[in-house]
């Protein structure tokens, strides 16, 4: 597929610099492997000396970039180049694949009470049971499960093997067996939000499971029953955030971490990679907790003094200046 630049330029935007509206455009590619058909983009000035040598046929840039830019060739220049790249992938996309995916596969199922919108897409072997609903816009790629009552907005992606609102893992002991808590809530997502592949939201067990406007979440995550998920928030693979957790709006969870039960994240929140969330989060800030396996026992009392070891720390500090400033008194004696 090629395009003409100024098709790119007409749609998105920007600021064309030192360069040809009909100059053709047959892929977009990073800096340091672009050719010469190639659109690229610079959003981190730190890669400048990729730029010069780049072949790209034109690269975005910023404003702060555009006279360097320009010296190197053709450029375009945006406020802001890495949401112009990530807009000209979407407008790339949808020009390779003829336009809007809608309707229904053949071999998807789809119940009769089910409400999928018109302009929404269900794919090959999808699953949509009684009373869901499937808002405008929406793609549901192959193998999807959307359980009873459950409800998706509009302009979701849902990747393949995802599966919304199976039953949370609730069950109360009885004599020495599990008695099954049957899981009367449903799951509801917003408008905007994007769901990677094979990531499990379970359905709430009495109220729902709620997830809002703009969530990203990535490939493999556990989603437990009657989570909370403010908008905005983007969650990294491999993530299992247990039951009734709230995440507050517009945070960033990366890969392999473990939120538990009941907690309370505050909005714009950080959480490192593969750590373990053990308590609740109210002020906002960048968060790191990695521990080593142990008996419990041993774990409670090391992780009590591990909290305490910046005040140990400083408690040192003071004594081996006062032991030091002792020893110079009594060698000055």
């Amino acid at each position: 597929m090629s395009v003409l630049l100024g098709q790119i330029l007409d749609a998105l935007g920007g600021e064309l610099v030192g360069g040809d509206r009909e100059t053709l455009i047959s892929r977009i590619a990073p800096l340091d492997s672009a050719g010469h058909g190639d659109l690229s983009f610079l959003s981190n000035p730190r890669y400048r000396q990729q730029l010069a040598a780049s072949q790209a046929a034109c690269v975005i840039v910023a404003p702060s970039m555009r006279v360097e830019a320009a010296q190197r060739g053709a450029c375009i220049v945006a406020a802001d180049p890495y949401a112009y790249f990530a807009r000209a992938t979407q407008w790339w996309k949808a020009h390779q694949q003829g336009g809007k995916l809608q309707g229904i596969h053949p071999t998807a199922v789809v119940d009769a009470s089910a409400q999928v919108h018109a302009a929404a897409y269900v794919g090959p072997l999808c699953v949509v049971e009684a009373g869901a609903v499937i808002g405008a816009d929406t793609v549901l790629k192959s193998r999807v499960t959307i359980s009873h009552g459950c409800v998706v907005g509009e302009r979701c992606i849902v990747h393949s093997g995802v599966v919304i609102g199976a039953d949370g893992f609730g069950f109360a002991p009885s004599a020495g067996q599990w008695e099954k808590i049957e899981q009367l809530g449903c799951v509801r997502i917003g408008n905007d939000v994007e769901i990677g592949a094979n990531t499990c939201i379970d359905r709430g067990a009495l109220d729902d499971t709620v997830i809002e406007d703009g969530v990203k979440i990535d490939n493999l995550v556990q989603i437990a029953h009657n989570v909370h998920i403010g908008a905005h928030t983007v969650i990294a693979g491999n993530t299992g955030i247990a039951g009734s957790a709230r995440i507050g709006k517009r945070c960033q969870i990366g890969g392999a971490a473990n939120i538990l039960g009941h907690l309370t994240i505050a909005d714009g929140t950080v959480i490192s990679p593969t750590s373990m969330v053990t308590r609740s989060l109210p002020k906002a800030g960048f968060y790191t907790g990695i521990f080593p396996l142990q008996e419990n026992g041993q774990w409670e009392k090391n992780a009590a003094t591990f909290k305490q070891l910046y005040v140990l720390r400083e408690r040192i500090k003071k004594l081996e200046q006062t032991l030091a400033e002792a020893q110079r008194s009594n060698n000055g004696n």
